[in-house]
């Protein structure tokens, strides 16, 4: 098919105009009742029609922000582009948050309406409500709970709503793309999650920019698998509107433990991951390879070392060439088919991928892509290509991105997909979005080190002290390291994780507590949402100002204290 350029000022503009073209072809699929459903865009767009005819019913306006707290399922794209085509702006939020995470999101967001997919997820935005002073509307897709002084509903209810397909698509067109989509929050220097404002513009300039990508791919037609979560700034992008909106129908998975059977079930051409992803894979593969014979372990063994010759040199010869094409047919033919045999991109972003895993599924001719970005752009900044793929670095930035490195080694990035700046934090929007000293023009300063390279990004380092998981999650060491010194076994405490698969705390004992550090790791543990909970500890020795590790203001200096106890928290990982 010819792509669209587009020319769509907002996303429910692009998503209804879709609709419009696509009526018959399938947009979601999902298990339901035992069974695989699919959800047609034609249904799609009557349905978001009857929720914005239903939430605009109840009050909720241009401006007004409505929390979506869901699982990957069609209700939640649904709700999402009915809420931003009346002009309302969508906060997703994970549905692994803590009631207290629920209540910052609100109280700082102002939201006064939420979208639950479940009861149980509804009792835990409710509990949050109640801190944060309430909520005036709450939609659920189960029986919602009962709550005094709110009027809750049925998703059946919004569906029942006649809506006008037409009317909301013309309207959805002529609002203006610098309007608020959505607000995503993500981890703050504080601890406390910052509302990333993203306008219509920024999504969709993510989308422009890997159109070429797609038209050259030819993925029109073609299933994508969508496990990572749609509250996530990556999946809301890629899965909620861009991959969709060239054609792809998108499938949700059962979840991560059925992701090997969906693999082969539903054929994906294209995936996205973060590198923890990768690493469950490459184990299982390798797990699977020891009940092997010798000879086939062996044949496994030539193919990849072959492969990662081909991609790093030196040029194979005649000999090694021949024994490649034997091996192609005998072993990575059949490591492809484990994932469907026909994957024409495995995507991965969220944080760094080790070169040394991703040339381990490129030496078996699996098209792993790593990609850089960041909630605050859009988020897709850079990503490689099957044609020109460089394992060690992030890719060139996309269509109509501009990157530079600043006279610190940061990376600036500059482009229709950068935020608005921080909802409700004037001090944070200034910090990230400023002009590089002596110039006038405004740059997202991203925090991260890196280089460019004949084009291409190489990031290589952080500026700021956030921890970005193997799973591809932020987190503030200074939150959950301020918790632990609030416990009375705690005297000093330092969290590091940066790439490993959790957190793992050096804890300095107070006096007499040595033996009790445990139960405060565990008090701890209890108050913290999944991806902030600390898997190991271990007792070290005091950081101090004459070892060089604390600041006279009594900090610990977080990078050199890392760099030297590495020995002790590397022992933590066995």
């Amino acid at each position: 098919m010819a792509y669209s350029a587009g020319g769509w000022p907002t996303l429910p503009a692009m998503m209804l105009a879709r609709a419009a073209e696509w009526a018959d072809r399938p947009l979601f699929r999902h298990w339901q009742g035992g069974a695989w459903r699919s959800l047609r865009w034609g249904e799609f767009a009557i349905q978001v029609a009857s929720v914005a005819a239903f939430l605009r019913a109840r009050g909720v306006g241009p401006g007004d922000r409505v929390m979506l707290v869901s699982e990957n399922r069609p209700e939640f794209p649904i709700a999402d582009t009915a809420i931003m085509a009346i002009g309302a702006i969508t906060v997703p939020t994970y549905t692994t948050n803590l009631a207290a995470d629920h209540a910052h999101i609100l109280r700082d967001s102002g939201a006064r309406a939420a979208i639950v997919s479940t009861r149980k997820l509804a009792e835990k935005v409710l509990e949050g409500a109640a801190l944060a002073g309430g909520l005036d509307l709450l939609v659920c897709v189960d029986e919602p709970p009962d709550a005094a002084g709110m009027a809750s509903h049925r998703w059946d209810e919004a569906l029942a709503t006649a809506g006008d397909v037409a009317a909301l698509h013309a309207e959805a067109a002529a609002a203006a793309p610098d309007s608020l989509a959505c607000l995503i929050y993500t981890s703050g220097t504080g601890g406390l999650p910052k509302g990333v404002m993203l306008p219509h513009r920024a999504l969709l300039a993510n989308r422009a920019g890997v159109v070429p990508l797609a038209q050259r791919l030819d993925l029109d037609g073609k299933p994508y698998l969508s496990f990572l979560p749609l509250s996530h700034s990556y999946e809301h992008t890629v899965g909620g509107f861009l991959l969709p909106s060239i054609g792809m129908e998108v499938v949700y998975s059962r979840g991560a433990d059925r992701l090997s059977h969906e693999f082969a079930e539903i054929r994906p051409a294209v995936i996205t991951a973060v590198p923890r992803l990768f690493e469950v894979l490459r184990g299982r593969i390798l797990a699977g390879l020891e009940k092997e014979s010798a000879l086939k372990r062996g044949l496994f063994d030539r193919a990849h070392a072959l492969g990662l010759r081909r991609m790093d040199g030196p040029p194979l010869g005649l000999l090694d060439r021949i024994q490649d094409a034997v091996l192609e047919r005998l072993v990575r033919e059949k490591v492809r088919a484990r994932f469907g045999g026909r994957v024409q991109a495995l995507v991965s972003g969220g944080a760094r991928l080790d070169p040394d895993l991703s040339g381990f599924f490129m030496a078996l001719g699996l098209p792993v892509l790593q990609g850089y970005g960041q909630t605050e752009a859009g988020p897709v900044v850079s990503v490689n290509l099957p044609w020109a793929n460089r394992r060690h670095t992030v890719g060139p930035p996309l269509t109509g991105v501009e990157c530079r490195i600043a006279e610190d080694g940061e990376v600036l990035v500059r482009g229709e997909l950068v935020m608005t700046g921080y909802w409700n934090n004037p001090e944070a929007t200034e910090a990230a979005l400023k002009p590089p000293p002596g110039e006038t023009e405004h740059w997202l300063h991203t925090g991260d080190v890196g280089v460019i390279e004949d084009g291409y990004l190489r990031i290589t380092d952080r500026k700021r002290d956030f921890i970005k998981t193997l799973g591809g999650d932020m987190v503030s060491p200074a939150k959950v390291e301020s918790l632990l010194m609030a416990e009375p076994e705690v005297h000093q405490a330092l969290i590091a994780g940066e790439g490993k698969p959790a957190l793992v705390a050096l804890i300095v004992p107070a006096e007499g507590m040595e033996a009790k550090i445990g139960e405060a790791v565990r008090r701890v543990n209890a108050k913290l949402p999944t991806i902030e909970r600390i898997r190991h500890f271990a007792a070290t020795e005091p950081f101090t100002i004459d070892n060089g590790l604390l600041t006279p203001t009594m900090k610990v200096k977080r990078r050199m204290a890392i760099e030297a106890r590495a020995g002790e928290i590397e022992k933590m990982w066995g």
